[in-house]
């Protein structure tokens, strides 16, 4: 490792933050949740620990966690709580840059859209992580680059990234973001839409955890429609766990709300586009990254209401740290990426 600490790409989603290290590749993949106590706020764990059942529960559709409170300091990939962000932030890089001496390099994504304060809170969260120096990269850009879009191309090319509480939607050409908008909800409108069908056909409370495994046991190709996945809840009368079997099929159609919501906020921003760009599309279509693009049919009606190609990232999960981490690979792209239109500036210590 460098005296000066090896680079960083740091992509802070709002269910998951996952940690580019140069030349090693992504290297942690946690939760980007804290648990701590409901009554005294001492926190009792970080990621994957405060998540998963370690030192504190999930939140579940069904009410409260029985170990204290999960909190996601993250929305929208911009602190909501800063502080908890800070040290959430702060602890993750301690565990994958163990020398204490140095100061990392880190690359983060800029959602599009940000405002100067935003901008502060990300360069506030990076220097408590003792970070030398920060450089923030569009978002929308970030992940075009880890579905291996073209960026620098001058045809015009949609991403549609739907993470945990919203959906954000843009259109690149010249490595510029031309056209974006952001739609609340994202996937966790549609794990809500899944537990709400559970609790009234089947009486049963189901936590986050167990809704996202279903939703991605059921895979995410169209068909075959005819199969079932089991899930598991508490039950609204006893209070015992049951499980019961869940068509895929019923998750298709209880999902049929939140994704015509990202359908019509994707035909606006096609809309907004200059009559060039939206003949590009028209040819070259739209990549899927985030988790909701796991979603089972979510590409087919995208395709039919949109009438553009549209693929799914070959790992969607990971498409925004994989591009923050190919700045990360080769520091002259960032160089060639802040000179295009439409790229966010250097911003040092």
């Amino acid at each position: 490792m460098s005296l000066l600490g090896r680079d960083l790409a740091i992509d802070l989603g709002a269910a998951s933050t996952r940690i580019y290290v140069k030349g090693k590749g992504i290297v942690l993949d946690e939760p980007s949740a804290v648990a701590r106590d409901a009554e005294t706020g001492k926190v009792l764990g970080y990621g994957a620990d405060a998540a998963c059942g370690g030192t504190g529960e999930v939140l579940g559709y069904g009410g409260d966690a029985a170990c204290g409170e999960t909190c996601w300091p993250f929305r929208d990939g911009l602190p909501a709580d800063g502080e908890l962000a800070r040290r959430l932030v702060r602890h993750f890089v301690r565990k994958v840059h163990w020398n204490p001496f140095a100061r990392p390099r880190m690359v983060m994504a800029l959602p599009e859209g940000s405002t100067p304060i935003d901008r502060a809170a990300l360069r506030d969260v990076a220097f408590d992580a003792e970070a030398r120096d920060i450089l923030l990269i569009p978002h929308a850009l970030a992940a075009a680059l880890g579905a291996g879009v073209p960026v620098k191309d001058c045809a015009g090319r949609m991403v549609i990234d739907i993470g945990r509480d919203s959906a954000r939607i843009a259109v690149l050409s010249h490595g510029a973001v031309v056209a974006s908008g952001t739609l609340g909800g994202g996937g966790q409108a549609m794990n809500r839409s899944i537990a709400r069908l559970v609790e009234r056909e089947h009486g049963l409370l189901l936590d986050e955890r167990e809704v996202e495994a279903a939703k991605r046991s059921a895979g995410a190709d169209w068909k075959p429609l005819h199969r079932q996945v089991v899930v598991r809840g508490r039950d609204v009368e006893t209070g015992r766990e049951r499980a019961v079997p869940l068509p895929v099929q019923r998750i298709y159609e209880a999902t049929r709300q939140p994704v015509e919501s990202i359908v019509r906020a994707a035909v606006g921003i096609v809309e907004r586009c200059p009559p060039e760009l939206a003949a590009d599309l028209g040819e070259r279509g739209a990549v899927l990254v985030g988790g909701g693009a796991l979603l089972r049919g979510l590409g087919r009606r995208l395709r039919t209401a949109l009438c553009i190609p549209v693929r799914r990232a070959e790992r969607p999960l990971e498409c925004v740290a994989l591009g923050l981490g190919q700045c990360v690979d080769d520091l002259g792209l960032i160089a060639r990426l802040r000179r295009l239109p439409g790229s966010v500036g250097r911003r040092r210590a």
